[in-house]
C-alpha cells in the first residue's frame, strides 16, 4: 500500500509504502474510531425515555412544574368558588331587601289610600321615549363588585326614606284614628238633636245631652274614634251603654243598645262595631243615643259628626 502526501507550499509531494502489518494496524484504528463514538453516545443517552427526547432529570423537572400548575389551578378554583359564594350571599341579601322594600311600599300605598294600581311594586317602573341622536360612546359596564356596592347604597338610602315616610304616615294614621269624626251608625237618620227639646215621656221642656240616630233594630253601632272601653253594661236611663275613652280629654257614649259587643278594657279601633242598636232603658224605639264629652263636659256631637281632619 502506497500513500502520497502533497505539501501546501511549492507543490512538493512525498510517498510512503506501507507493509502488510502497518496496513492492518491502520485499518483497525480507522474502524475503531466510529465504534468508540457509538459506545460513548450509548453511554450518554442511557436512562432516556424510549423515544430518546427527554432525560430523567428533565422529566422530573417537568413533573414538578406540572404539579405546581395543578396546585395553582386548584387554589384559583377555590378562590373563585369562595368569591362566587360571597356574591351569591350578597345577591340574596339584596333580593331580601328589595322584597322588604316592595312590602313596605305596598303598605305605604295602603296607608296613604292611593289608587289601586297606581304604585305596583311588583312591576318595574315604566320608561320609554323616542330614539334620539347618540351623545357619546357606547356604555362600558363598570366593575361587577362596584355595581353591587352602589346598588346596596341605593337600597339603603331608599329604605331610610321609606321608613321615614312610613313613620310620618303612621303618625298621621294614629291622629286620624283618635280624631273624633263621623256618625255612630252605618245606617240611620238623626231623630233628635243636642240641647233643649220636649221630653218624649213627660212632655215638658228638658235638656238633651246628646243626639239620637234612629234605625233598624239590631243594626251596627260603631265607634267614631279609637280608644279604650271604660264602661259596658246597664246604666240608669241609658239602658245598655258603652263608654269609650279616646284620650286628650275626649270620651263618647253609645246608649240604648240591645247588646254590647265589647268589654271594659278592650282597645277598639275607629269604625269598630261596639254594640247592636236597640231600645233598652228610657227609649221609645230602636235608636242609639250618642254623647260626646270634652274634659268631663257634654258638648254638641253635631260638630264632631261633620268634622274633618286637616
Amino acid at each position: 500500500m502506497k500513500i502520497i502526501l502533497v505539501g501546501k507550499h511549492h507543490g512538493r509531494s512525498r510517498s510512503f509504502t506501507l507493509s502488510g502489518w502497518t496496513r492492518s494496524l491502520l485499518s483497525v484504528c480507522l474502524l475503531g474510531i466510529p465504534f468508540g463514538l457509538g459506545v460513548l453516545t450509548s453511554a450518554q443517552f442511557e436512562g432516556q425515555d424510549p423515544d430518546g427526547f427527554l432525560t430523567e432529570d428533565v422529566a422530573k423537572s417537568w413533573g414538578k412544574a406540572l404539579a405546581e400548575q395543578n396546585s395553582r389551578v386548584a387554589t384559583t378554583r377555590q378562590n373563585a368558588e369562595e368569591k362566587l359564594a360571597a356574591l351569591t350571599l350578597r345577591l340574596a341579601e339584596l333580593q331580601a331587601k328589595v322584597l322588604r322594600l316592595d312590602a313596605l311600599g305596598e303598605r305605604l300605598t295602603s296607608i296613604a289610600k292611593l289608587d289601586e294600581g297606581e304604585f305596583d311594586f311588583s312591576q318595574p317602573p315604566a320608561v320609554g321615549g323616542p330614539e334620539t341622536a347618540e351623545l357619546g360612546e357606547a356604555y362600558l359596564a363598570p366593575d361587577f363588585i362596584q355595581v353591587i356596592d352602589q346598588l346596596t347604597e341605593q337600597i339603603a338610602d331608599r329604605k331610610l326614606q321609606l321608613e321615614t315616610l312610613e313613620t310620618l304616615l303612621a303618625r298621621r294614621k294614629i291622629q286620624e284614628d283618635v280624631f273624633l269624626a263621623g256618625r255612630p251608625v252605618k245606617k240611620g237618620w238623626m231623630s233628635s238633636r243636642f240641647g233643649r227639646r220636649t221630653d218624649p215621656f213627660k212632655g215638658h221642656v228638658a235638656w238633651h245631652n246628646g243626639v239620637d240616630f234612629a234605625g233598624k233594630l239590631g243594626s251596627d253601632v260603631i265607634s267614631v274614634a279609637s280608644g279604650v272601653v271604660t264602661w259596658s253594661g246597664e246604666r240608669s236611663g241609658y239602658g245598655q251603654m258603652v263608654e269609650v275613652n279616646h284620650g286628650n280629654g275626649f270620651s263618647t257614649r253609645y246608649a240604648h243598645n240591645s247588646e254590647n259587643l265589647v268589654n271594659v278594657g278592650d282597645v277598639i279601633k275607629k269604625g269598630q262595631v261596639l254594640a247592636l242598636m236597640g231600645s233598652s232603658g228610657r227609649s221609645t224605639g230602636p235608636h242609639v243615643h250618642f254623647e260626646v264629652y270634652k274634659h268631663g263636659r257634654a258638648v254638641d256631637p253635631a260638630s264632631y259628626i261633620h268634622r274633618t281632619i286637616r
